[in-house]
């Protein structure tokens, strides 16, 4: 049985999406970085200064300055802002998986119309070839 594990943890299939979901996770983590720190301070830029990740509606009826405090209070609240977050990494990771997606079958579509060897000739038509050089020869 054990065998038969490292037989099939190790095909290239398996190996290759252990390969793609590693890469991805520390993409995941560049995109998410790219998300916090480059794109939404424009939009809160654009939006009149609003930290999304400051935006949650509390649901335990104190009233808190911030988010931090609310849940260092332990009160119950909806992050709203969190997820517009996570809705925009969701968007430009679809997006550049995308864009990769569609070059990658741009290139694996050129490779398929690349003229492919011509076969060679029958053997019969070796044989004539080969007498119809001799002959020149001669």
């Amino acid at each position: 049985m054990l065998k038969e594990f490292k037989e099939f943890a190790m095909r290239g299939n398996v190996m290759d999406m252990a390969i793609g979901i590693i890469i991805g996770a520390a993409f995941g983590k560049i995109v998410s970085s790219l998300v916090k720190d480059i794109v939404m301070p424009f939009v809160g830029m654009f939006t009149g200064g609003v930290d999304f990740t400051e935006l949650y509606v509390n649901l335990s009826g104190g009233t808190y300055p911030n988010l931090a405090a609310a849940q260092e209070a332990g009160a119950a609240t909806v992050n709203y802002g969190i997820f517009i977050n996570t809705i925009v990494d969701f968007v430009i990771i679809a997006f550049v998986i995308f864009i990769f997606v569609k070059q990658m079958n741009k290139m694996k579509r050129k490779q398929e119309e690349a003229p492919a060897e011509a076969p060679p000739p029958p053997r019969d038509v070796q044989l004539l070839e080969e007498i119809r050089d001799i002959l020149k020869k001669a």
